[in-house]
């Protein structure tokens, strides 16, 4: 788009606009970094490997922008080219929303190599564009063979530490004060309206090729027309998730809360005795086949289906809910018809920190129930927070949990075999897919006192539910690693499934 031709100029930038030039781009690779992840959740989930995979395509990004940058700035004029990259960042930064949508919306490979496609086609190109502008700049502003490190070092540190405030901004502020996509937008914009003055001002100096800002234009133009043709995914992105609630087209009063790429709730309006999933059903059956269930505690939220069950059915059960999400609640609050009561206390924050703060034998029940994706949070599921719930629990406690796992039920071995470390007992309930040999929903009960396997099992049965008691745990468990803090591969498991 940049005509070479013309001899490039060695006018430095003001220092001032130099720095911001290096540090604003790097802010902005790391900005649609950290975005990256909420807008490829509704599509591959929340994971170790989303966000590896999402971290090595901007790396990779970078590195090819910064050899690109520093090429184009020995052929053309840096004056001349750092306005169409700056515009042409701004443009592809706006074009990530729709095409992610619509190369997350098709069929493909699933796992890992998924994972790097769509981030590639999504943010691949504005990493790069972006990346070159700092060897651009650096071109510029090396006046003196005797000073080169000094300014080669400074401009690089500036870089730096736009990253850092790219990275820390987003992550701790922006994400809490608007959606993904439109911080997204606002990045873009930003971009292009600095790429615009530019060069505006730069038109009597180092004129840039008009076909070159004209073109450039007209992308931006197709990102917005393509953001406002492909559709979102969900109803709105929190701070954890991208969160929809939909009708139950066969039940007018029935909810689905779906959290990601995942149905994660479901709630009757008019009967919260209603339970919809199988893996609600079973750790409903751990509550009520236990030797008491006055003091409940839930990690994870969600639809607070399970909540509304016990308050319907035993209103005098003290509950408690650790979610970590507060927009969550709110949405379940507003959207999904729960009215919060004395009996039902809901604690904002990680599940882990919470709870231990909470009294020892102070529970009857604990409920696992709280997922990044399809996956439990690994520091959720060591033997060091398992012996933090064991404490909290009375000596004839119970522990249910809910384990989302592929075939091979490597994980599911791996939790079992951790909660057989804490408990005295433990008993795993296959779902009906996982018996069938495919993924899906099984649910994990353990005590250190007796747990009553014939009504656990009569339950199911009375139900008409599918699935299955594992007759032998040891067997089961036999190979399985124990997790711990120190080593928690949980993606990694489900993966190799």
């Amino acid at each position: 788009m940049i005509d070479p031709s013309d001899p490039p100029r060695s006018t430095a930038l003001p220092a001032g606009l130099a720095i911001a030039l290096v540090a604003g781009t790097s802010a902005a690779v790391l900005v649609l970094e950290i975005l990256a992840g909420r807008l490829l959740a509704p599509y591959v989930g929340v994971s170790l490997d989303t966000y590896t995979g999402i971290i090595g395509t901007i790396l990779a990004g970078i590195a090819v922008g910064a050899w690109i940058g520093g090429a184009l700035a020995d052929r053309i004029d840096p004056r001349r080219l750092l306005p169409v990259l700056l515009m042409l960042g701004g443009a592809l930064a706006v074009a990530t929303i729709p095409i992610v949508r619509l190369v997350g919306g098709s069929s493909g490979s699933d796992g890992g190599l998924r994972i790097i496609v769509l981030a590639a086609a999504g943010f691949l190109p504005s990493a790069t564009v972006l990346s070159a502008v700092p060897p651009a700049v650096i071109k510029l502003q090396l006046r003196d063979l005797d000073v080169t490190g000094s300014t080669v070092g400074r401009l690089s540190a500036w870089s730096t530490g736009g990253a850092i405030v790219g990275t820390f901004g987003t992550g701790f502020v922006l994400v809490a004060t608007a959606a993904v996509t439109t911080l997204i937008v606002s990045v873009g914009i930003v971009l292009f309206v600095a790429g615009l003055a530019m060069w505006s001002a730069g038109l009597k100096t180092a004129r840039t090729d008009v076909n070159s800002v004209l073109n450039v234009t007209a992308l931006m133009a197709m990102a917005f027309a393509g953001l406002a043709a492909v559709g979102a995914p969900c109803d709105t992105h929190t701070a954890y998730y991208c969160l929809s609630v939909r009708v139950d087209e066969t039940r007018p009063s029935g909810r689905v809360l779906v959290l990601d790429d995942l149905r994660h709730s479901y709630v009757d309006l008019d009967d919260p005795t209603h339970l919809e999933f199988w893996y609600v059903r079973r750790l409903v059956d751990a509550i009520e086949t236990a030797p008491a269930a006055d003091d409940i505690i839930y990690l994870g939220g969600g639809g607070l289906t399970i909540p509304r069950y016990i308050r319907a059915t035993a209103p005098a059960t003290t509950q408690t809910v650790f979610e970590i999400d507060g927009e969550l609640i709110e949405i379940v609050e507003d959207r999904m018809g729960f009215e919060s009561s004395a009996s039902i206390g809901i604690e904002i924050g990680d599940a882990r920190l919470e709870l231990g703060d909470v009294a020892d034998d102070s529970a009857d029940i604990v409920i696992g129930d709280a997922f990044g994706s399809r996956s439990v949070p690994f520091h959720l599921a060591t033997e060091e927070y398992v012996r933090d719930i064991e404490r909290v629990l009375r000596p004839d406690g119970v522990y249910a949990v809910n384990v989302i796992d592929k075939p091979k039920l490597k994980f599911l071995a791996a939790e079992a075999a951790t909660l057989a470390q804490v408990f005295d007992q433990v008993v795993v309930i296959l779902g009906p897919f996982v018996t069938v040999g495919g993924g899906g929903n099984s649910v994990i009960i353990a005590s250190d006192g007796a747990l009553d396997l014939d009504a656990l099992g009569e339950r199911r049965v009375t139900a008409i539910d599918f699935g299955e008691l594992v007759d032998d745990l040891d067997a089961f468990i036999d190979g399985a690693p124990v997790l711990t803090d120190d080593f928690a591969p949980v993606d990694q498991l489900i993966a190799a499934g």
